[in-house]
């Protein structure tokens, strides 16, 4: 299938919530829209999204689904597929061979975490192996906690995760405090466990503790991790040329616009601390401007038709 022949006013990359509330302010604005979605949204494995005002705990599958269904009432096309490359213009190219052109890009592609290489951390991810405080600590307050200690962030998770409980390890694993870090930690009461971890413990599908290469076991019902956040390796805002601060996210105003005349992004894959409402915002936001945006072209547009 080939969509050349007839552009798009925006091709969104991304059907997460940047994604979807970016399609849905443009196809409300009656712009022709398609969303290019690879279907591996970073929440899949959790079971409620937390912290979205009038969706607290609502599966994020859920969330996408009924998104979709929204957009679709306004005539917004959701094609399933990774893009491939795109060409300037902007041609997307699919993987799978299709190929569509817009005269606007969103980029919503989110991030890539970088969790520690411990058997368990993986097949726990999003369940009781977490990441973030303000999405699962109401979940796990008042419980054994643990924070796996694999990067400079680590400690300070370790101290926000205090809030939720009094009863939180701090595991050094390759990250052990430094000397004014280990006083802070016990002036708050978080015991530090030094030596590396060998796994974490699961038991009827439950995480019950975390082992040390030891052998001993430090009984815990949830784990943190403070993960290393990056873009995905294709990194498309790079390919198309757009200004990268020092961790290689692209630098954008507050709509999402890029240094890369046409193109914008929202979401994790501008911003890799925003929380799910933040980035339906930021979709929005960006869609807002996308779509002045283009009524400025088409007013320029216009003028020369009509001389």
């Amino acid at each position: 299938m080939n969509l050349e022949t007839n552009p798009y006013d925006v091709a969104i990359i991304g059907g997460g919530a940047a994604g979807l509330s970016a399609a849905l302010v443009l196809g409300r604005a009656r712009r022709r829209v398609a969303v290019i979605d690879a279907g591996a949204p970073r929440n899949a494995p959790a079971a409620h999204m937390q912290g979205y005002l009038s969706r607290d705990g609502m599966p994020p599958s859920e969330l996408l689904a009924t998104g979709r269904a929204e957009i679709a009432g306004y005539g917004v096309d959701l094609l399933e597929g990774v893009v491939d490359h795109i060409d300037p213009g902007f041609t997307i190219h699919l993987a799978d061979g299709q190929a569509l052109t817009a005269r606007r890009l969103l980029v919503a592609t989110g991030v890539t975490d970088h969790v520690p290489d411990v058997p368990g951390v993986r097949e726990r991810w999003g369940r009781d192996l977490l990441h973030c405080p303000y999405c699962h600590g109401w979940e796990v307050r008042d419980q054994p906690l643990g924070v796996l200690g694999s990067n400079p962030g680590s400690i300070l998770h370790a101290q926000l995760l205090r809030q939720w409980s009094d009863d939180v390890v701090y595991f050094a694993h390759t990250q052990e405090p430094t000397a004014h870090e280990a006083v802070e930690l016990d002036a708050r009461g978080i015991q530090v466990i030094h030596g590396e971890v060998a796994r974490l413990v699961i038991e009827d599908d439950r995480l019950t503790g975390v082992e040390l290469r030891d052998g001993q076991i430090v009984p815990r019902a949830a784990v943190f991790v403070r993960p290393i956040i990056t873009p995905h390796p294709d990194n498309l805002l790079a390919h198309l040329g757009c200004d990268l601060d020092d961790t290689g996210f692209a630098l954008v105003d507050s709509t999402g616009r890029t240094s890369t005349p046409g193109i914008w992004g929202a979401g994790n894959a501008v911003d890799p601390r925003a929380q799910v409402i933040t980035a339906a915002g930021q979709g929005s936001a960006a869609a807002i401007a996308i779509n002045a945006d283009l009524t400025t072209e088409d007013i320029s547009l216009a003028v020369k038709a009509d001389q």
